[in-house]
């Protein structure tokens, strides 16, 4: 197989020893193979979950699972890809045995990479790249939200897993863009609900006079224009997952509403005297700061400890800077499949550069920053000037911010963003609201809120 065939393929190099993870890498790029890199089976998962792959290369002796697990998944799972197994010489019994099971082939370590890349380029000959299929479902948006090697997101995600598997509420909190909504799809997916539907429901962008009949439904006549009988976003979730997004901004009249149906587990269509049953798993979202709310008096105590059974806290950007290069290049390549461009690579100043902004808009606004890079891009490296953003050289490390402005709650960090992201386009709302990575309606909605001014004074 020629170099220039070898680029349209990804490879992914399983290992847990750094040293022979580098040495994968550098054969398999000196090929000309795009290639990702995992340190564990489990991590090689998580990539498969996200990116199309055409080869695993991976360890058979690793801790976890191991090869052999990972090689039981991914038949399951992902049974177009092939699989190498690398072992050691007494495990060899062992390699023969996974190849009757569905390995492609093995190499003894220590390998030579040449017969390494011949039994690849073997294995993929006539094979359609993994990159011009149909995406699978596990792939799409739920990308933005698993990164690289950042330990707060290890710890997060792990959390989001065992948080999944169980069926009580669940608060999850995080600015603007890290991908809260992502989470909720997460946990309907990892759930025992996943066969039942998943609802959103916009507390933010849905005024209050619309939010009673949208979530609870209404009878014919029960109100002017109310034409005919209405079931409601409660329970279209029966059965599911009900996202209430932004629930910190919901009314008072709301709170007590629902406070009634999370204790009852019933809901009543306006108009109606007739209670419904309604069986469904509620995951709320918010960017407030709730016990700030409840302190104020502003958000019931009791619906809050009703809501927050369990709690996941999305990590911003800047405190995951290690999975900014991840995030990056995957974004890039969608940006150009999406755009019909040729594969890019990113430029390592331009890396740098990413890793030392501070990421007001979190992991939306890196996505959007590329997706416009990749329009104006001149050739097939990303380079700095290519990136949609400003005042590039801002801090990121949050001890490197003026004192002042570590202690910001939640809501105030995304009053200052929205400040920043509207000074940086001369108060042009619609530009604002795409530098942050949020539609129009919900900017004007938070201009309201916090009384931002319609133009600089």
């Amino acid at each position: 197989m020629e170099q220039n065939e070898r680029k349209q393929y990804t490879i992914l190099a399983v290992d847990d020893d750094p040293n022979i993870l580098q040495v994968l890498e550098a054969r398999l790029v000196a090929a000309g193979y795009r290639t990702r890199l995992a340190d564990s089976a489990e991590d090689a998962l998580a990539f498969l979950a996200e990116e199309p792959v055409d080869c695993i290369v991976s360890d058979v002796k690793m801790p976890g699972m191991g090869g052999a697990g990972l090689l039981k998944e991914v038949l399951t799972n992902w049974s177009e890809v092939r699989v190498i197994l690398l072992t050691a010489y007494g495990s060899i019994p062992d390699a023969v045995a996974s190849i009757r099971t569905g390995a492609a082939d093995y190499l003894t370590k220590p390998f030579d990479g040449r017969q390494l890349v011949a039994k690849i380029d073997s294995i993929l000959a006539g094979r359609a790249p993994a990159r011009t299929k149909a995406p699978q479902s596990k792939n799409g948006p739920l990308a933005m939200l698993w990164g690289g090697k950042s330990p707060v997101m290890r710890e997060f995600l792990d959390r989001l897993e065992r948080v999944a598997h169980g069926d009580v509420n669940v608060l999850v909190t995080g600015e603007s863009g890290t991908g809260k909504e992502l989470v909720a799809r997460i946990l309907h997916q990892l759930s025992p609900r996943a066969k039942g539907p998943f609802v959103i429901v916009d507390c933010g962008s849905t005024p209050a006079t619309l939010l009673e009949s949208e979530l609870f439904g209404h009878v014919k006549g029960s109100f002017t224009h109310a034409l005919k009988d209405k079931k409601g976003l409660i329970e279209e979730a029966d059965g599911g997952t009900l996202l209430l997004d932004e629930i910190g901004n919901i009314s008072p009249e709301m709170q007590t509403r629902l406070l009634r149906f999370l204790q009852e587990r019933t809901i009543r269509r306006i108009g109606d005297t007739k209670e419904i049953p309604v069986s469904c798993r509620v995951v709320a979202a918010t960017n407030a700061d709730l016990p700030a709310m409840v302190r104020k008096g502003s958000f019931r105590e009791d619906l809050y400890f009703r809501l927050k059974v369990a709690t996941l806290s999305v990590p911003p950007l800047r405190e995951r800077t290690e999975d900014i290069p991840v995030l990056a290049e995957r974004f890039l390549d969608e940006a150009c499949r999406s755009q019909n461009r040729p594969a890019m690579t990113l430029a390592a100043e331009t890396v740098k550069r990413m890793t030392g902004y501070h990421w007001p808009g979190n992991v939306r606004e890196l996505k959007n920053a590329i997706e416009a890079g990749v329009v104006f891009a001149r050739d097939d490296v990303f380079r700095p000037g290519d990136l949609a953003l400003e005042n590039l050289d801002e801090p990121l490390s949050p001890g490197a911010l003026p004192r002042e402005e570590q202690s910001l709650s939640l809501e105030e960090s995304e009053h200052q963003a929205i400040l920043r992201a509207l000074k940086k386009t001369g108060w042009v709302k619609k530009a604002a609201a795409d530098l942050l990575g949020i539609s129009r309606r919900a900017i004007h909605y938070k201009i309201k809120k916090y009384g931002i001014p319609d133009r600089e004074e």
